[in-house]
């Protein structure tokens, strides 16, 4: 799909050009789409979550507003990333409510895959740690909703950015660093 097409819709729907919406959802509903479905474990027997009702869900939250002005395709994806991350862990929060208690475990952030009622309570303790490491680097807490959550590569994530990819890279470690620290850090001992 061209990337200038999604760019110049946004730009329409900003101006409020009828059509605009319709136009925009079938070239951007196969990448949500590819998205989601990296993000979710497809081979889980108790996900409940599963790529098209991400999808919807991230349409629903992305489209249900007054007011829409993304900038670009970049910018379209980004906010994308931050609405399936919300969703995921309100997802799992659900699903922890009915099994507290019980060891955490490690989540690996480098996983293609994301087994979200397998890893309800890892995926709650990335999100507080998330939460931390953005009110201390907001860089680091967008690299890993660009890598982790939306799933893009270093190369997309740097496009994203507009930043280069050995910044990705550098960061990415990092962020994985203090994640790690983080996380660990609230593990009963």
């Amino acid at each position: 799909m061209p990337r200038d097409d999604i760019t110049q819709i946004l730009r329409d729907m900003r101006e409020g050009a009828s059509g605009a919406v319709e136009a925009l959802v079938p070239l951007v509903y196969d990448e949500l789409r590819a998205i989601a479905h990296h993000r979710l474990s497809p081979g889980a027997r108790d996900v409940t979550l599963d790529t098209t009702a991400l999808v919807h869900e991230a349409y629903v939250r992305l489209f249900d507003r007054s007011r829409l002005d993304w900038n670009d395709r970049r910018h379209f994806f980004s906010v994308a990333a931050i609405a399936m991350r919300q969703i995921v862990v309100d997802h799992a929060r659900r699903r922890s409510a009915d099994k507290r208690g019980g060891a955490l475990q490690r989540v690996d952030l480098d996983s293609s895959c994301l087994a979200v009622d397998a890893q309800a309570e890892e995926i709650l303790a990335l999100n507080d740690a998330l939460s931390r490491l953005s009110r201390l680097d907001e860089r680091l807490a967008r690299v890993v909703e660009l890598r982790f959550f939306a799933g893009l590569s270093v190369e997309e994530v740097a496009e994203a950015m507009e930043t280069s990819e050995r910044t990705v890279k550098r960061d990415w470690r990092k962020a994985r660093a203090l994640l790690y620290r983080a996380i660990t850090a609230q593990e009963p001992a």
